[in-house]
């Protein structure tokens, strides 16, 4: 072989290299849409009729140009925390959990539990549901496995966490473990030992014992703050995070906090607390578990009278440096951000605005949380979000 063909052979499996590379750090986000419930300006909540909400697979390979790559109608919730819907590993499907269902009570529309958890295959034109069970009343969180072969799902109704398995294209409820009280949102430890679910009205996380789809509640819950809402576990498996809303899933202008749990003690327990900002809900750790972003909804939704309201929301970086974690800067946003999602890198974070129906690109630069100005209109009010590598 001459040296041109090799040295034109060598530049092409670079080539072949660098597109491999760039394809396994491209991501997709799922968003939830919901069109059931907005807020006046009295900061009242509005009840729409129900049928109108959907589930959106956002392509975001250029970084700052995210683009809608398809949407189905698919029923979605604000009540609860954003995180009732997650990508199944490799990448093929996602799991959305339906909360509420509005129902007609004379002439309103009233809010009321739902059951459902749909299995949809992401890389289907449209996307496409394939599987659909009942998990338990108002399902909220969900967690997948590492090996995308259970799924965690909390159901806030019911007072229980449901082990679902993923057996193809198939959905199947393995079992219900009670827990004693309303639990919200749900995260497990990257070697899928321990799960932890946050109880929001006794100001509580559960710590559950995890094994191939096997759950086990010991009924050891660790004390983290005032309403924790949110949770997540840093790669690595060291430390836990919980957004601790503050005020029943509202913001009240009154300071709050991100509760920081050592995941390796025996058994975990928190370690120390940040102070953020009035009323985190959003909440989720980059990939490297070197970052973690935390969104305020700073009265965003409330009375436009109230002395806490504020027309925005913000979002807080937050530095992790092993088990010691630290506020770096803040961001404003839209109006009531709810889902976030770091890209692979960590380089970008995204966030959905539930109120001005768009999705923000943010960047970490320097260190800091910055804006990169980029705008992503979405057809409807973001109320859940997750990223996954796909």
């Amino acid at each position: 072989m001459g040296r041109g063909i090799r040295r034109t052979a060598a530049i092409a499996a670079v080539g072949v290299l660098l597109a491999a590379a760039q394809a396994a750090q491209a991501q997709v986000l799922i968003i939830g849409t919901d069109e059931k419930a907005t807020w006046n300006d009295a900061g009242q909540l509005v009840n729409q009729p129900p049928g109108n909400d959907k589930f959106i697979v956002v392509d975001i390979a250029d970084r700052e140009n995210p683009k809608i790559a398809g949407e189905i109608p698919l029923n979605n919730s604000v009540f609860g925390p954003p995180t009732n819907l997650a990508v199944v590993p490799p990448g093929n499907f996602a799991l959305i959990a339906s909360s509420i269902e509005n129902k007609k009570d004379g002439d309103a529309w009233k809010p009321g539990p739902d059951t459902k958890l749909h299995l949809v295959d992401i890389k289907a034109t449209p996307p496409a549901v394939v599987s659909t069970i009942d998990v338990g009343k108002q399902p909220s969180g969900l967690a997948v496995d590492p090996r995308g072969n259970y799924a965690l799902v909390t159901n806030r109704a019911d007072n229980s966490v449901a082990v679902v398995a993923i057996e193809g294209k198939t959905l199947k409820l393995a079992e219900t473990v009670p827990v004693g009280d309303t639990v919200a949102a749900v995260a497990m430890t990257p070697d899928a030992r321990l799960a932890f679910a946050v109880k929001p009205t006794i100001n509580r996380v559960a710590v559950l014992k995890y094994d191939a789809g096997k759950l086990t509640y010991d009924k050891y819950d660790m004390t983290v703050g005032v309403f924790p809402y949110n949770v997540d576990v840093a790669a690595g498996g060291k430390i836990a995070l919980t957004a601790n809303n503050g005020f029943a899933g509202a913001a009240d202008g009154n300071v709050d906090t991100v509760s920081v749990i050592d995941v390796e003690a025996n058994p975990p327990r928190v370690i120390d607390f940040v102070t953020v900002g009035d009323g985190p809900e959003g909440l989720t750790i980059g990939p490297k578990g070197d970052y973690a972003a935390v969104a305020l909804l700073r009265g965003s939704n409330s009375d436009k009278k109230a002395f806490f309201y504020n027309k925005n929301g913000s979002i807080v970086l937050l530095k992790i440096d092993g088990k010691n974690v630290t506020r770096v800067n803040e961001v404003e946003v839209g109006g009531l951000p709810e889902g976030m999602a770091f890209s692979p890198d960590g380089a970008y974070l995204y966030v959905g605005n539930f109120l001005d129906s768009d999705l923000w690109v943010l960047k970490v630069d320097g260190g800091k949380l910055v804006d990169t100005g980029k705008r992503l209109k979405l057809p409807g009010h973001p109320a859940s979000l997750r990223g996954s590598v796909g």
